[in-house]
């Protein structure tokens, strides 16, 4: 697990989900897009399913559908306002980050 640090993050809207985030990992196979190492896409076609925990705080499963990469984000929101999101794809090792969720300014 690694901290995300300032200049990176996940933005989820209604209508979108931007990630700008790094990676740090094993590829399965070569990107074709090779000025973009990390994890870094703009999707307004998805799916997503909120489950809330137990312990409190909830669990969001987001499915974009229009990115090349068959990526999916397994976020865990704590009632702290920490979070933590795994970030899962068909051509690279799963990586995961922990953070705090802000509202957009």
């Amino acid at each position: 697990m690694r901290m995300l640090t300032p200049g990176y993050d996940l933005r989820i809207t209604r209508d979108s989900v931007v990630a700008y985030l790094p990676y740090f990992g094993r590829a399965y196979s070569a990107p074709l897009n090779l000025m973009g190492g990390g994890v870094q896409f703009t999707s307004v076609k998805f799916d997503y399913k909120v489950e809330e925990r137990k312990k409190g705080g909830w669990n969001i499963i987001i499915k974009p559908n229009d990115v090349d990469d068959n990526q999916q984000l397994n976020l865990t929101v704590f009632s702290n306002g920490s979070a933590s999101v795994q970030v899962t794809s068909n051509n690279r090792q799963a990586i995961q980050f922990n953070g705090y969720i802000s509202m957009a300014q």
